[in-house]
């Protein structure tokens, strides 16, 4: 692979400048925070299953293994469907689709706080992945309808530190509303119930302040409108006749093993997201309130250095250490995690480092699928690498929860496991270093 030619540099988004680094400044402080919100409400009600488990596995009579499987099983809905969500949004249109999903999804998330057997949740969380699917890819689908692709790791940087932010506000809210007890209800079945109905209410203004392109956007001057729509147009052109066939990005071995790395990066955040409190609590002798507060130290970390390491990637125009770098440190986190696991202040500042590392590799990866097609084979692309992604969401947490029962409660072994597989993804797209630099180079720099 060394002996491969380098491919050019990309270019630097300043090179923009005038009316594109304006044009640009004005999209993104429009749609960004308002895109933010919505994944922050999407994570919330994926993760808080994570702060219901302190109280809601004994009402339900949940061993790890079982609640393992219930927090997994939502990204077996999720992955089933995600492809075809995907396809239907690039038809039917971003707006329409995606307050589709936020209404069906929220009101299945509040929906869970009815829940009286581990059945019962099993089937609330699949069907919750049913009604999610398509909504981070299609977000990502959506910001290549505004974004030319040497802008995007900064973007996607930017829109993803909503992840950790929904943890880092979400944990303390979350376990305070655990002592809660109204209307016959206990403090986690009345934390689904709250957290779900914000979602319903930003699907509903989803169709008030989205819109599918620069060409609907009444708020963008023509001049800036003529400069978006030209520079997105070139880029769409560049990508010659593959972007037009959804099956090329079926077909393309790159997409597969984009997803296998996702696979791997997911197997460790999601590892460790869903039982990270049933974690710290075993660190000490904590209440459920300080275990969401240390609980959110990781994500706060995460949340600075995500935005910071995305702006670096564009500005050096470079992608594949971005990723792999972050990945190795996220893998040297969960390992000393499990080492140092006898030792909570050590143990947790460990798994700071990796949850750093994690997510710091996420929004930067997302800029190699952006990079291979557009139109529907974008959609197609993005789905299926998110699809098999997200399979680590379900391996992951039934994972741990399967080697915690079997090593009688211990989350060691689990730990050193997740490792392995973050480790893994490093050394995957470091593999695949020279057909990537290429394949970003000449999205980033070709023009017609």
């Amino acid at each position: 692979m060394s002996n491969q030619p380098e491919a050019p540099s990309l270019p630097s988004p300043a090179s923009a400048g005038g009316i594109g680094a304006r044009t640009l400044r004005k999209v993104a402080w429009r749609l960004i925070p308002f895109m933010g919100l919505l994944y922050f409400l999407a994570f919330v009600d994926r993760v808080n299953i994570g702060f219901a488990a302190l109280t809601m596995n004994a009402d339900l009579g949940l061993t790890p293994s079982m609640f393992g499987f219930a927090s997994g099983i939502f990204f077996i809905g999720y992955v089933l469907f995600e492809v075809p969500s995907n396809i239907v949004m690039e038809r039917v249109g971003a707006r329409l689709w995606i307050a589709r999903i936020m209404i069906t999804w929220g009101l299945l998330s509040a929906g869970t706080a009815f829940v009286s057997t581990p059945n019962s949740l099993y089937v609330l969380r699949f069907l919750l992945g049913v009604a999610e699917a398509g909504f981070f890819p299609g977000m990502i689908l959506y910001l290549t309808y505004w974004f030319p692709a040497a802008w995007r790791a900064r973007i996607v940087s930017a829109f993803m530190v909503a992840l950790p932010i929904s943890t880092v506000i979400g944990s303390p809210v979350s376990t305070a509303m655990l002592s809660l007890e109204a209307y016959g209800l206990h403090g986690w079945q009345l934390m689904f119930l709250i957290e779900g109905i914000p979602a319903v209410l930003m699907g509903i203004a989803v169709l008030a302040v989205l819109r599918d392109g620069p060409a609907k956007a009444a708020w963008l001057t023509d001049e800036e409108r003529s400069w978006l729509q030209g520079e997105l147009a070139a880029e769409r052109a560049a990508h010659g006749t593959a972007s037009h066939s959804s099956l090329a990005a079926l077909r393309e071995p790159r997409v597969w093993f984009l997803g296998l790395v996702y696979f791997g990066m997911l197997v460790g955040t999601y590892g460790v997201g869903f039982w990270l409190p049933q974690i710290v609590k075993g660190l000490g002798n904590l209440s459920n309130f300080e275990v969401g507060l240390a609980t959110a130290l990781p994500y706060a970390a995460a949340a600075l250095v995500m935005y910071l390491w995305g702006r670096h990637s564009d500005l050096t125009r470079e992608r594949t250490w971005h990723i792999a770098l972050p990945a190795f440190v996220g893998s040297l986190g969960l390992a000393l995690s499990a080492y140092l696991g006898g030792t909570p202040a050590l143990a947790l500042a460990a798994l700071c480092l990796s949850v750093m590392g994690c997510y710091a590799a996420l929004p930067v990866f997302w800029t190699l699928p952006t990079s291979m097609f557009a139109g529907s084979a974008a959609a197609a692309c993005i789905a299926l690498v998110n699809s098999i992604g997200n399979t680590g969401g379900f391996f992951g947490p039934t994972l741990v929860g399967y080697v915690t029962d079997a090593t009688g409660g211990s989350y060691t072994a689990a730990l050193w496991t997740l490792s392995g597989f973050v480790a893994a993804s490093g050394f995957v797209v470091l593999a695949l270093a020279p057909r990537t630099r290429a394949l970003v180079a000449t999205s980033e720099t070709q023009r017609p």
